[in-house]
């Protein structure tokens, strides 16, 4: 029987992509298509072999955390991750000369808010948690130009807190960068409330540093061992309120 959530909530963190917004399109199509702009030569199973080793790439990668503490070493540690994703994916599917200048565009590319996309009750589901007199934060294994992306898409401000891998020296789902986002609060785990769609990353990560946790499941497709589910942020002020 799943937990019931706890009445003492005081501080509800978030995944951020996949959570709160979306690519705005494919990912595959977009690495797809500004590689052909670069010499990459497109063939019928191009996309779905491009899925595919993203998919055995992020599973080979190491978690993004890295010794360095300068924010400038810290950017260019995380680009060199990505570098080494992406290389490993295009080594697999067909490497072409000018990869470099393509890497350098597609980096760019996921940078630009207009990349993005949030779900339809993202603004709503934040701004009734804040009415609620929640505190928010996020807690997520992006990057730092996530701060690009959320200032663009308009919900910065909504968050007291982001507490991202690169800067926490830990990715989920290790619990120290739960432990990190909670300092910030100054709340003890079980006041917290972390909501994600990774099993692995956001629920068990969670629930192992002590927190309470939703699984976002917007397709109802989870099969896994009975955890808290929803389909909607919509739902998370509604199951607070109710408690």
């Amino acid at each position: 029987m799943v937990e019931a959530l706890s009445t003492s909530i005081r501080v509800v963190f978030f995944d951020a992509a996949e959570t709160l917004f979306h690519v705005n399109g494919s990912v595959g199509e977009i690495y797809l298509q500004h590689a052909v702009q670069f010499g990459f030569q497109k063939t019928p199973d191009s996309l779905p072999a491009i899925r595919q080793a993203f998919g055995r790439a992020f599973r080979e990668a190491p978690p993004p955390v890295f010794a360095a503490t300068d924010p400038v070493k810290i950017k260019q540690s995380e680009r060199l991750w990505w570098f080494d994703i992406v290389h490993n994916v295009f080594y697999r599917v067909g490497m072409f000369e000018r990869f470099d200048d393509f890497f350098d565009q597609v980096f760019q590319v996921f940078e630009e808010p207009a990349s993005w996309k949030l779900f339809p009750e993202t603004r709503s589901a934040l701004s009734l948690l804040r009415e609620q007199g929640l505190e928010l934060g996020i807690v997520s294994n992006f990057d730092s130009r996530l701060f690009t992306v959320l200032r663009g898409l308009g919900i910065e401000q909504a968050f007291d807190t982001i507490t991202i891998s690169s800067l926490a020296h830990a990715a989920k789902p290790a619990p120290k960068i739960f432990l990190s986002a909670l300092e910030k609060h100054a709340i003890d785990p079980d006041e917290a409330l972390h909501v994600g769609d990774s099993p692995r990353d956001d629920v068990e990560g969670a629930t192992k540093a002590g927190l309470k946790a939703l699984l976002l499941d917007r397709r109802g497709e989870y099969r896994g061992p009975p955890v808290q589910t929803i389909r909607t942020l919509d739902e998370i002020p509604t199951l607070l309120a109710r408690l």
